[in-house]
């Protein structure tokens, strides 16, 4: 199977590999090795640059007793005219996985449809399931099974993948964004049908503090991402008042993808300060990922 958006994985799927994820946390934690996966190898494709994408799938791959093998644009042959077809027929001659961050889902959908091998979504212009995975896995350990997550702001790859995914299992969902910039109607439609399912609920909204108001946990992205920096003024005036401050916070816990712009969608005293949980969602991506691939090479 392939893991192109958070819910090509059943309910109960997400439920184990974030069980596993948390196992396989705790055996970091207590230096417990956890070779899993010995002598696979993960191929990663990256067309965008990439902090937390690179590093926490190269040392999970590596943890787990494989490896993963880094290709930049420059390590292919796409730019020389290579069909990306080729280029994922190739790759999976190779690789037991392939794992690909990339500007078109599109582009990502040929490469499952060619690889022979898992194709994992490390983020395209539609979706971030494996950031989605990381901030259910940090949701569990701040809130529980059950609570009310605020996401705040653009209704962008990272929002789509959270509001799914939280509604897969049972959050109550609330999304506020500025007019123009929500999510689209297929990710309201996927994440209201599975919160019809698991007993949550998704509503949408204009307001902010609407959205905000007693939820367990707020959640924002940056307002201006890669690829969008021509549309910087005109989306720095459409976010006008959805700067996540301590007010709108309240007493629920912070959480933010990164990177950040602190001064833009949260001030540094949030994202810095005691209720936020984002160091926690980026060590989440290491485990949370970990047991992704021992879910689909195990």
């Amino acid at each position: 199977m392939h893991f192109l958006t958070i819910d090509d994985l059943t309910t109960d799927d997400l439920a184990a590999v974030l069980e596993d994820a948390a196992a396989l946390k705790r055996a970091q934690a207590d230096g417990i090795p956890h070779e899993a996966l010995p002598g696979r190898t993960l191929a990663m494709l990256f067309e965008k640059p990439s902090t937390r994408t690179r590093v926490s799938f190269e040392v999970g791959a590596t943890q787990l007793g494989g490896h993963a093998a880094f290709l930049g644009e420059d390590d292919v042959q796409l730019d020389r005219g290579e069909p990306l077809s080729d280029t994922a027929a190739a790759l999976g001659l190779y690789a037991d996985a392939v794992m690909a961050r990339v500007f078109s889902h599109g582009d990502l959908e040929t490469l499952a449809a060619n690889a022979g091998v898992p194709v994992v979504n490390g983020l395209t212009d539609d979706a971030h399931p494996c950031q989605g995975l990381a901030d259910l896995l940090t949701l569990r350990e701040e809130v529980g099974d059950s609570g009310t997550v605020a996401w705040v702001g653009d209704g962008n790859n990272v929002a789509a993948s959270f509001a799914v995914g939280a509604a897969m299992l049972g959050y109550d969902v609330r999304v506020a964004t500025p007019d123009g910039y929500g999510l689209s109607e297929d990710v309201l439609d996927r994440a209201s049908g599975h919160a019809s399912a698991s007993g949550g609920s998704v509503s949408v909204t204009s307001d902010p503090g609407a959205a905000a108001d007693g939820a367990d946990v707020v959640y924002t992205d940056v307002w201006v991402s890669m690829g969008q920096e021509a549309e910087r003024d005109e989306r720095l005036a459409a976010f006008e008042g959805f700067q996540v401050d301590a007010d709108l916070l309240g007493d629920a816990a912070f959480m933010h993808c990164l990177p950040a712009n602190r001064g833009e969608e949260v001030p540094a005293d949030v994202i810095d300060g005691p209720q936020s949980a984002v160091w926690q969602q980026a060590e989440n991506r290491l485990h949370a990922q970990k047991a992704l691939l021992v879910h689909l090479l195990g």
